[in-house]
């Protein structure tokens, strides 16, 4: 398991757990980094199956098996509390690491969905069904080149393209095996939030984060969410896009933190 671990200044500072989408890895949250740390000790880490050289992943793969992934770099750090961050297919392992919690001994001090659903959209399954076909039909390249266009606002690819292309320039290069990105693909699409695993989330504070502009997942299926929890924190951004971690990072970073350090301190004022 390739991870890395950002130790805050702060010794006595709690760990935040990042957890990229469908790409899977642990560089996706490169812009977050440096801010998180002030406050906290960061871990970032790479998904199982998402490297070129990367074991077949089970036909059956899920949610769960990701989760398991994530109890495995627990008891590897010796993290016993800690914050989770998930950008979409990320948020939903931290769902289903809260069921795997509740027979431990560890404790998710908050969970925090990025463009996050209860089940999929029809708009989102039309996005996949058309990533899928390009990936099946045309090739490597094609899937790779089409994926700014569900993930960024046209102002940012324009002014970024030169990095951008860089970027899948290298993608392409260290692609995962096609098998690999078929069964994430399906793994995302079937999961819906069952009554066990919104049981355990009902014992967790989470926050929700979504983007008005997100052209990958309408914005509205975080409402939804809101409904289905109503205690969550629901903030809803004007701009930035499905990565809205990568394009407002600023904001973005900021929101975060006036979350998490929130509920740092409330947890100190009552120990």
């Amino acid at each position: 398991m390739h991870y890395q671990v950002f130790p805050s200044q702060k010794i006595s500072a709690e760990y935040i757990i990042l957890s990229a989408g469908l790409g899977g890895h642990g560089q996706f949250w490169t812009p977050q980094i440096k801010a998180l740390q002030q406050n906290f000790h960061v871990v970032i880490y790479d998904q199982e199956g998402c490297h070129k050289n990367a074991a077949i992943l089970d036909e059956n793969y899920s949610m769960t098996d990701l989760a398991k992934q994530v109890m495995d770099l627990l008891s590897i750090l010796n993290i016993q509390e800690f914050h989770f961050v998930g950008h979409a297919l990320g948020g939903f392992i931290g769902a289903e690491l809260a069921v795997l919690l509740e027979k431990s001994e560890k404790t998710m001090l908050s969970l925090t969905v990025i463009n996050g659903w209860q089940q999929l959209d029809a708009h989102t399954h039309k996005c996949f069904s058309t990533r899928i076909a390009l990936l099946q039909y045309v090739g490597v390249e094609a899937y790779v080149r089409a994926q700014a266009l569900f993930l960024y606002p046209p102002a940012w690819i324009s002014a970024h393209i030169s990095d951008l292309e860089i970027q899948e320039n290298k993608q392409i290069e260290q692609f995962p095996p096609l098998i690999n990105v078929f069964t994430r693909l399906k793994a995302l699409m079937r999961y819906e939030l069952e009554a066990e695993t919104i049981s355990s989330l009902n014992k967790i504070p989470l926050y929700l984060i979504a983007t008005e502009d997100d052209f990958l997942v309408p914005y509205q299926q975080s409402y939804q969410l809101k409904q289905l929890f109503p205690y969550a924190e629901l903030d809803v951004l004007p701009q930035g896009a499905h990565a809205v971690t990568v394009t407002q990072p600023e904001i973005f970073n900021q929101l975060l933190l006036e979350k998490l350090v929130k509920k740092s301190a409330e947890k100190l004022a009552a120990s």
